[in-house]
């Protein structure tokens, strides 16, 4: 039997409470809401990341402008000058004009056999922004917090000391410190960072321009800790290739070392030639296409 309700006022209040609980538990259960139309992972590679340029390429000339960005070591160098309103083209330049050999110089072998440096002026130099929110669209990378033993993702503060530390491969460069804390290269621990915006965007492209593939020929200091780190940050890219609607490997990168940036024109191609090829193959939802 319902319990009596004077002007209908104690029916009606019980009623009103539970609408108002059903809406609170339905704004807990949703999804994030998806921010962007498509979001672009870049992975790590070095010299390889020249492949990044050719895939950036391919995908504006189909109509793809990514409008959110995660990288990693040459994916963030990459990924931060477009970001900064470069084009693919523009990039390309910066890249082979100041190779990545010439980001490093020469240093007595304590903490890495080469110094970093001239990296942070190259990007002073020629990035508009200075902090991440300054950017045309929305950043980030990741480097390695040693002290701890973790990724740390940044998208907010002073971009340069943050992107070479994202670029500091451990043994051949020497760490960055921020804060009184160690940093290397991202890909240590997280390689593929699709994790900052796993559910912001519509779509997500992943390009991952470091294939370990079999090596015949490994001799000397250089090409042993090269091999290492390639093999040991690859271990879960398969799998974190399933977060993403499109990926692409050019897998032929594999046959240039991670320094060889005097390849830069063969790696840019062998990335524009692979997006063009999965592109063919996959196409993404009508909202990764810009409207012309």
């Amino acid at each position: 039997m319902k319990p009596p309700r004077p002007g209908g006022g104690m029916y009606h209040s019980t009623k009103k409470e539970k609408n108002n609980q059903m809406k609170f538990f339905s704004v807990l259960s949703r999804k994030p809401k998806k921010v962007y139309r498509t979001g672009l992972v870049m992975s790590g590679g070095a010299a390889r990341g020249f492949a990044h340029i050719g895939v950036l390429k391919a995908l504006n000339e189909e109509g793809i402008y990514p409008d959110v960005v995660s990288g990693v070591s040459a994916g963030a160098l990459a990924g931060v000058l477009y970001c900064d309103g470069y084009q693919a083209d523009d990039i390309f330049r910066i890249f082979k004009d100041k190779s990545l050999m010439r980001f490093a110089s020469i240093t007595i072998p304590r903490d890495g056999l080469l110094g970093i440096d001239n990296l942070g002026k190259v990007l002073k130099e020629t990035l508009h922004a200075n902090t991440f929110e300054e950017l045309k669209i929305p950043f980030y990378c990741n480097a390695t917090n040693l002290n701890e033993g973790t990724s740390e993702y940044f998208h907010k503060g002073e971009l340069v000391p943050r992107i070479v530390a994202s670029a500091s491969i451990p043994v051949l460069f020497k760490p960055v410190y921020l804060n009184n804390v160690t940093y290397v290269d991202g890909g240590v621990l997280d390689n593929f960072p699709v994790q900052p915006i796993q559910g912001l965007a519509d779509n997500i492209i992943g390009v991952h321009v470091n294939p370990t593939g079999k090596e015949e020929n490994i001799r000397g200091l250089i090409k042993i800790a090269e091999r290492a780190f390639h093999i040991s940050v690859n271990s879960r890219i398969h799998e974190m290739a399933e977060n993403c609607d499109i990926f692409i490997q050019p897998e032929k990168v594999n046959r240039y070392g991670l320094l060889n940036a005097s390849a830069g024109k063969e790696l840019f191609e062998l990335g524009y030639e692979k997006a063009k090829e999965v592109l063919k193959k996959q196409r993404l939802t009508k909202f990764a296409i810009k409207a012309s």
